[in-house]
């Protein structure tokens, strides 16, 4: 960004974006450390189940996915989020007075459902107010939500169930989600003409340039409404579904079962497991930045995408391989936390790329949707193998799950990428530097 140009967007906009996106984090992923903070003992809960338990948050998210991209695109995002908000700090706080795993498996699901349409309609916000040279950043910096989410609820998890128990720790992050509805409906708006805060000259620039990427890419195919079978017609935009599937089947795996493999590795209590899960988090903070910028300058989506997955699953293999050595093991899963997220951000700025803007509203929510049943696979594996297996066995069946996904990067189209002309598009010599 030019830096004669006021920056106002990057806080007025990212920062109630990233909050709220982290308390949802927190919400989804307390359940990682409630399970071994004593959940699975009070609830006779074995590993297949709590597999499941993690995991079905996932299929209540996909619902929401496709109405929450049309809503953002065509409606208000501001308003989906803060309902949205209201729903999933209900569910989190009924979770800590659950008296069985059936009531446990009911409410996760319905926190799946609350929170379906967050990441779609955020992407979409975020959309509206970044040009496109500007939008892998801003993506980076919104998807610093997990590991951000993942660095506050480690230590706070922990503490919360060494001083009280696993019920006190949903009760409380549920609370927190009171105080972000706050600050969403006071800071947010969806789009700069909305805007009353926006400096004149920082507006005038926006829609410029803004105006300036929807003619770049005015010989998109348009689709009136966006209708969904647009979405499975594209190609490259089924490839992304399945691409996400298999990342998210590696990424929640590890996630959701970090605090339990920490566990087992060290043989600590749940407030030394909290502080061992910060440093990997720590390291997804730097690995998004990194991987974005490098993404960003290049224009190479496609190939940050691949590298940052194959990195990751080498790393899980490390942290097998080295598992009699427990630094090393522990400086392996530091390094699969630096890649955890590192290709999200080109991820989510090749949809725009591939499709209309009508039609990439509504594939953010089916890629994230469909792409996130992964977000159940992971964790459901891990529990089954580790059962038939052990850990070991279930970190190689997520490493190859990443590479899988990485090996699906190769297949899509080069207007992926920001130097390539986008898909179906001619454009005349001065329009494609633009581009």
């Amino acid at each position: 960004m030019d830096n004669k140009i006021p920056g106002t967007r990057w806080l007025r906009v990212i920062a109630p974006i990233l909050i709220t996106c982290i308390v949802s984090f927190m919400d989804r992923v307390n359940i990682s450390f409630a399970l071994p903070g004593g959940m699975e003992k009070d609830l006779a809960i074995t590993s297949q189940m709590a597999g499941i338990a993690s995991g079905i948050f996932f299929i209540g998210y996909l619902f929401l996915q496709v109405p929450g991209g049309r809503i953002a695109v065509n409606g208000s995002g501001k308003r989906f989020i803060a309902w949205s908000l209201v729903a999933w700090m209900v569910v989190s706080i009924a979770t800590g007075f659950v008296t069985n795993h059936y009531q446990l498996l009911v409410l996760r699901f319905i926190l799946g459902v609350s929170e379906g349409g967050m990441l779609p309609v955020v992407l979409t916000m975020v959309s509206n107010w970044f040009p496109e040279k500007e939008l892998g950043r801003a993506n980076a910096f919104v998807m610093m939500f997990a590991p951000l989410g993942g660095m506050f609820t480690a230590p706070i998890s922990g503490l919360i169930i060494n001083a009280f128990d696993w019920r006190w720790l949903f009760i409380i992050e549920g609370l927190l989600s009171a105080v972000v509805l706050l600050v969403w409906w006071l800071v947010i708006s969806d789009r700069p003409e909305e805007a009353r805060w926006l400096p004149e000259r920082e507006r005038d620039y926006l829609l410029r340039e803004l105006a300036n990427d929807r003619h770049a890419r005015r010989n998109l195919q348009p689709v009136s409404n966006a209708p969904l079978k647009d979405v499975f017609r594209n190609t490259g935009l089924l490839k992304l579904v399945a691409l996400n599937f298999f990342y998210q089947t590696g990424d929640y795996g590890y996630t959701l079962w970090l605090p339990s493999i920490l566990k087992n590795l060290t043989g600590a209590n749940m407030a030394g497991v909290g502080i061992l899960a910060v440093l990997p988090f720590v390291a997804t903070i730097l690995g998004i930045y990194v991987i974005s910028r490098f993404s960003d300058r290049s224009g190479k989506r496609r190939f940050w995408v691949m590298f940052s997955l194959f990195c990751f699953a080498a790393a899980l293999l490390a942290s097998v391989i080295l598992r009699d050595h427990i630094i090393a093991a522990y400086i392996s899963l530091v390094v699969c936390g630096f890649f955890l997220k590192a290709a999200t951000s080109p991820f989510w700025s090749i949809p725009g790329r591939i499709a209309s803007a009508e039609v990439a509203g509504s594939a953010r929510g089916v890629i994230n949707g469909l792409g996130n049943l992964g977000g159940f696979c992971g964790p459901f594996l891990v529990g089954i193998v580790i059962y038939q297996y052990g850990q070991n066995a279930a970190i190689c069946a997520l490493a190859a799950s990443l590479v899988i996904a990485g090996l699906i990067t190769l297949t899509l189209p080069k207007g992926c990428d920001r130097n390539e002309k986008p898909q179906n598009e001619s454009l005349k010599p001065e329009q494609a530097q633009r581009a």
